[in-house]
């Protein structure tokens, strides 16, 4: 099985290259290999690029795929391979090139019962990879041994989808049977299986200083990341800042600093909060200085608040994807418990558009990532929200070419493997998405998606978006224990 390891520790980071990234065998293969034959490359020719390295979509110079990887983006290149007998992949006037994106912030949680979240892997990897997202990091698991089998299909190729770049289950409380008094060395092993397993990143929530300390200190050690949804230090969490001084790597949601006062929760502070207190352009400073990333989840707010209709406007029919009885089960609850509208949640949605505006005005472009963070009940599915999330963005101001790296290579970089995915460019994994139309005219282009590669292989939407349908939740009642939230120990033993 091709498997996704972390070697090295010097400076806290894995060692780049083959060894830190395995998800394509060949692209490991030793020197003087004889040359693949003309039926196992790829030309991808013409219509545009957005290569991810710039702010521009530009003639396609042609794209040339082998064993998996870029072996070259080169007119010359591409025109030899043709010649010599290459399959070619061609790309329509107006349609653009984009690489795979990469959602930091995926999900696959479900609550269709409202007896709490449990992992959808039946058909959300499909979905993923219909909507252009090649590469998912869960950013917390609700049903980690799902997760660790879904990995395993996926990689030896029993099932399709985006790549799993998995996070393992939460550390804090929200995890359940967490112990906040777990001291160092049984965070260390826990973290320890983890890898063992095959995780790639580390997520904190609701977690005590101490274990985060922890937390921080092995995953660098194996070379892995660690992100955080932090609080104020309101009833003992941990702010944002004090995690930025311990070395975290990336926070969700909340930037914190001083505008959130330990003597009240986060979300009380942030909606309050403006982009020209002093204090917010204090801690985006320090996020400046620090190198750390900002997963902004922007849309997540939204689907308890008003559902801003720009952004939330029905452009795919998700309950579709539905099973019948799922289905009934959702309208009937829907019916039956008239949705309230968060009106904290609202103003949270609309003040973070001016923060996040205001972070990327500062300079910190570079380190905000793309995730979606939308715990499914139903109605919407994390698959598609990567849309709404891009088109916030730029309505919040964000120019259009940064949005898509957000997505692509910061989100790489953020996950510490930017060696191989998050732009086209010669030696990187082969994952690009095809448009109908450009994004940098209209982000919601984003949503015509009309070819997918992930790994050299490319799939029809079409047909990952038909098969899906009527495949989510339930078949009857006979299947609803498998769709009740589970108690999960933690890794590695009590």
């Amino acid at each position: 099985m091709i498997g996704f390891r972390a070697f090295g520790i010097a400076a806290g980071r894995a060692a780049p290259g083959c060894a830190f990234l395995a998800f394509v065998a060949a692209a490991c293969a030793p020197a003087g290999e004889e040359a693949p034959a003309a039926s196992d490359v790829t030309v991808v020719w013409g219509g545009g690029l957005f290569d991810g390295t710039g702010n521009d979509v530009v003639p396609n110079p042609g794209i040339v795929v082998t064993d998996g990887r870029f072996q070259a983006v080169d007119a010359v290149a591409a025109s030899e391979a043709v010649a010599a007998g290459a399959t070619v992949v061609e790309v329509g006037e107006g349609e653009v090139i984009l690489p795979g994106m990469l959602d930091l912030h995926a999900h696959f949680h479900l609550d269709l019962l409202g007896e709490g979240r449990v992992d959808e892997t039946t058909v959300y990897p499909a979905l993923f990879l219909a909507n252009g997202v090649t590469s998912t990091f869960p950013n917390g698991e609700a049903s980690p041994d799902r997760m660790r089998a879904l990995q395993e299909r996926l990689q030896s190729g029993e099932q399709v989808g985006a790549r799993l770049l998995r996070s393992g289950p939460y550390f804090g409380s929200s995890r359940v049977g967490w112990d906040p008094f777990f001291t160092a060395e049984e965070v260390h092993r826990q973290v320890d299986a983890l890898v063992e397993e095959g995780v790639v990143g580390f997520k904190a929530k609701t977690i005590r200083a101490p274990q985060l300390e922890a937390l921080i200190e092995r995953a660098h050690y194996h070379g892995l990341s660690v992100t955080g949804h932090l609080g104020s230090g309101f009833l003992g969490s941990v702010n944002p800042r004090d995690a930025i001084h311990m070395g975290i790597d990336r926070i969700e949601h909340f930037m914190g600093g001083d505008a959130m006062p330990a003597e009240r929760s986060a979300y009380a502070s942030f909606e309050e909060m403006t982009p020209d207190m002093p204090a917010f352009e204090r801690i985006v400073q320090l996020y400046l200085d620090e190198g750390v990333n900002y997963n902004a989840t922007m849309s997540a707010y939204g689907y308890s608040g008003g559902r801003d209709p720009d952004i939330f406007e029905n452009f795919a029919d998700e309950m579709s994807y539905l099973t019948p009885y799922a289905r009934d089960l959702v309208e009937e609850r829907l019916a039956a418990e008239p949705r309230r509208v968060s009106e904290q949640f609202e103003r949270i949605y609309n003040v973070k558009q001016q923060l996040v505006k205001r972070f990327y005005d500062m300079g910190g472009g570079h380190l905000i990532t793309m995730g979606t963070d939308h715990p499914s009940t139903g109605e919407f599915f994390s698959p598609f929200s990567v849309h709404r999330e891009l088109a916030l963005f730029v309505k919040s101001g964000i120019p259009e070419a940064s949005v898509l790296r957000f997505a692509t290579i910061n989100a790489a970089t953020a996950l510490r493997v930017e060696d191989d995915l998050g732009t086209i460019e010669a030696g990187k994994i082969a994952d690009l998405v095809i448009l109908e139309g450009n994004p940098l005219e209209d982000i919601r282009n984003t949503r015509n998606v009309r070819m997918v590669f992930k790994d050299g292989v490319a799939y029809d939407p079409a047909e990952l978006l038909a098969s899906s349908k009527g495949r989510i939740g339930p078949r009857g009642p006979e299947d609803l224990p498998d769709f009740a939230a589970v108690d999960v120990p933690p890794p590695g033993g009590e």
